[in-house]
């Protein structure tokens, strides 16, 4: 990471491309610090994959906003991974966000489906044996 302030890097890559709320900037970043926890935590590499972030940005959605994530991250514009990586691959022009060799923006392709794995699991069991209503 860079030594320019965050808010600047924000600022920068919103005037560049308007698509994504600053929010999202804030919120792509803390996932990627999820992500870097979850895989990497304790290691001298911390670079994590495109679908490695996609799991924080997950992980992060479902602990922060519950039941809210996937309407709060599509308010912010972010509704697939191709998302979280144009916001990425913006960070990474402002000199914000490194890159390794090898990393495209291709590598936040495909992963899952943001609805469902955002409400899925917050729905319901319909169908729930005497033993999981017991537990």
């Amino acid at each position: 990471m860079s030594d320019l302030p965050f808010h600047y890097a924000i600022h920068q890559a919103v005037e560049k491309d308007p698509r994504y709320h600053p929010h999202a900037y804030e919120f792509v970043r803390d996932a990627l610090h999820v992500a870097v926890k979850h895989f990497r935590e304790g290691q001298e590499d911390q670079h994590v994959t495109g679908q490695e972030v996609l799991e924080g940005v997950r992980q992060h959605a479902i602990a922060e906003y519950g039941p809210m994530a996937f309407t709060i991250l599509s308010e912010w514009g972010l509704h697939q991974g191709e998302d979280v990586g144009n916001i990425v691959y913006n960070l990474i022009e402002t000199s914000y966000f490194g890159k390794n060799e090898g990393d495209s923006l291709e590598d936040f392709a495909g992963g899952y489906d943001f609805e469902t794995a955002l409400t899925e699991p917050f729905r319901p069991r319909l169908h729930r044996s005497p033993k999981e209503l017991s537990e």
